[in-house]
């Protein structure tokens, strides 16, 4: 009998934004090696052609409960949806992404004797702002969550190091981009004049920071600004010199990205940041906040800007066009091209859920 490949199931809390491209293109890198099924729980931003994303072969289960925090009666019914899907798919290994899909996952399917992974992607009880009575809620649901057999997998150094603080079952993969797909996408793209433009690029969300994007673009009124991407915070941005593009297909995205020449990620918290790692290989000078994620790949005055402010933004859009931003960015793009690629990210993984199949 042939032997047939291991399957992973992931479990996704929202599958939209980021995380959609990130398990998009480590599932297409990992198919070859293993079966994949995919649980997830749609949200506003999820893609109406989500199925034409991913091959055929992967089954895509459509929760509907994953949104509901506190609400316990959902929570349990969320807990048996997710035992059926194990049931029914029997995987040999179990990936929960973000923090309602881990702590509903881990509690559902712990005991069963599948190898089980957990990725926040950005801490809740990091995230600002917040009361402490909240952070407070969620680090100690973390911390019961992390009792479980369930490794957490970080996708940052410091993301990791967060995770020490409340298990030592952990490791870390960084993030990693498909560079083959965006070297594609730039072969046909034709150089043409634009006004000096910003831009940044994602959902607009709490996380995103859209307030501090819109004050920014409030100071520098006579610049360009874009956000590429939608959300449900759009109406806070209100400057004149801001372009919404609402959702577009990841080649339009890099297209449209190679109309700029700054990219800016004022987010209040973050994992690791697929469209930060986009900008610096095509060589856009970043410049971001000083959040776990963001300044762990960009270091201050080398490959980029890390700040703390709207002034910093500011100052540090001013010295774009000085001779040193051609030596920050030709950095970023080396540093992505050897560190963060997708080839190597799906590896990394890989080498992981075989360590853990073997024991």
């Amino acid at each position: 009998m042939e032997k047939r490949n291991p399957k992973i199931l992931y479990v996704v809390q929202n599958l939209s934004g980021g995380v959609l491209t990130y398990l998009r293109n480590l599932s297409g890198y990992l198919r070859s090696r293993y079966q994949i099924a995919l649980a997830y729980a749609p949200d506003a931003d999820t893609p109406e052609d989500l199925r034409s994303l991913f091959d055929a072969d992967i089954p895509l289960y459509k929760m509907t409960t994953f949104e509901h925090e506190g609400n316990l009666i959902r929570e349990s019914i969320a807990r048996e949806e997710l035992r059926d899907i194990v049931g029914k798919e029997n995987p040999d290994i179990i990936h929960m992404h973000g923090y309602r899909a881990g702590k509903i996952g881990r509690k559902a399917l712990d005991g069963m004797g599948i190898p089980m992974f957990y990725t926040p992607h950005g801490y809740m009880h990091l995230k600002e702002p917040r009361s402490i009575l909240s952070r407070s809620l969620y680090r100690s649901n973390e911390e019961t969550a992390a009792r479980t057999a369930c490794m957490t997998i970080a996708c940052s150094k410091g993301e990791y190091e967060e995770t020490l603080t409340l298990t030592e079952n952990a490791t870390y993969v960084n993030n990693g981009i498909d560079t083959k797909e965006i070297d594609r996408v730039l072969r046909d793209c034709v150089s043409a004049d634009h006004p000096f433009t910003v831009y940044t690029a994602g959902r607009i969300n709490r996380q995103k920071n859209p307030d501090l994007f819109n004050e920014i673009a409030d100071v520098m009124s006579d610049v360009r600004f874009v956000w590429i991407g939608g959300g449900n915070y759009r109406d806070h941005l209100t400057a004149p010199n801001i372009e919404i593009t609402g959702w577009l297909s990841h080649e339009q995205s890099i297209r449209r990205a190679m109309e700029a020449d700054v990219f800016i990620l004022p987010s209040l918290w973050e994992g690791m940041p697929l469209s930060l790692l986009e900008a610096m290989y095509m060589k856009k000078l970043c410049i971001v906040n000083d959040v776990i994620g963001s300044r762990d790949v960009i270091h201050s005055g080398e490959n980029g800007y890390v700040v703390h402010s709207a002034a910093g933004f500011v100052n540090a859009i001013h010295h774009a066009k000085d001779e040193k931003t051609k030596q920050l960015v030709a950095r970023a793009h080396q540093d992505v091209a050897e560190n963060y690629t997708i080839e190597k990210m799906a590896d990394e993984y890989s080498r992981i859920y075989q360590e853990a199949l073997a024991d």
